[in-house]
């Protein structure tokens, strides 16, 4: 299959970078107030997919997403809305939580989304490329072989280095797998910014983003916190269509299972994220 790859070209200020909105719309209008604020323009804002999932406004969230222009590649979510199919693909074991739970959020988001917002999800590439500050920058959603992979801090550096030779980048955007990390050899980077859609299992209802910046080292990745109204995100999923563990995590800031994680990750529940 050829992947579509968008060149973006050379980037310069901030470039801001996310993934996993989730359907969350309160948490999106939240970080376009950011960008807004720090003044960066929607074309220097990145997602790594998967802006549709879990939470209870998946319509608006896209149309918001759409309006205000940013750019994104495909999730595996978006992947399988495109295509019609009945999964969510995100990759997890067969009558699993997750699994289980996926088939509650999947239909109910399928419902929701109007014709438009399925050809906008036509529109989007596989992957994006960008210099910035010299250095070649890859954005893929799980890895660059495979959407659906999950790549951690802990997964050996052995995979990624497959990655950055694949996509002959210095540094790799990615998403996916919930959690914000920094993974660095040598001159190579690999960073996952979080995901605005979901907190990150460390009993915070926050949610995480990045910010990097020409005028500063390219390794200099300001990771940062997002608060944003999660009560009415909370209150939206308790719709009786929803998981309401999702709906819990919301606010609780601890996911409902840790199925899709390595140990080293299992490890870290609860505990402040440092970045």
């Amino acid at each position: 299959m050829n992947k579509k790859i968008n060149d973006i070209g050379k980037l310069s200020g901030k470039v801001l970078l996310f993934g996993g909105v989730y359907s969350n719309l309160q948490a999106l209008e939240a970080l376009i107030a950011v960008a807004e604020a720090e003044g960066i323009p929607p074309e220097n804002c990145i997602c790594t997919g998967d802006i549709i999932g879990y939470c209870a406004q998946p319509e608006e969230t896209l149309q918001t997403f759409k309006t205000w222009k940013a750019k994104s590649i495909v999730g595996n979510v978006e992947i399988q809305l495109r295509d019609d199919e009945d999964d969510c693909g995100c990759d997890f074991r067969v009558g699993s939580r997750c699994d289980n739970f996926s088939q509650q959020w999947y239909p109910y988001a399928k419902s929701k989304l109007s014709q438009d917002s399925l050809n906008y999800l036509e529109t989007l590439p596989d992957h994006i490329k960008f210099t910035l500050s010299n250095k070649t920058v890859s954005v893929v959603h799980g890895s660059y072989f495979n959407v659906s992979e999950f790549i951690f801090k802990s997964t050996d550096w052995s995979i990624k280095a497959e990655n950055f030779e694949a996509a002959k980048s210095d540094m790799i955007i990615a998403g996916h797998c919930g959690l914000p990390f920094l993974d660095q050899q040598d001159d190579k980077l690999w960073v996952n910014p979080g995901v605005i859609g979901m907190p990150a299992n460390d009993g915070n209802p926050y949610v995480w983003y990045a910010i990097l910046d020409d005028s500063k080292p390219l390794t200099t990745v300001n990771f940062r916190k997002l608060d944003y109204d999660y009560t009415r995100t909370n209150q939206l999923m308790l719709n009786g269509l929803l998981p309401e563990s999702y709906a819990k995590t919301i606010v609780t800031g601890i996911w409902d299972n840790m199925e899709i994680l390595p140990e080293t990750e299992k490890q870290l529940q609860g505990k402040p994220i440092l970045l």
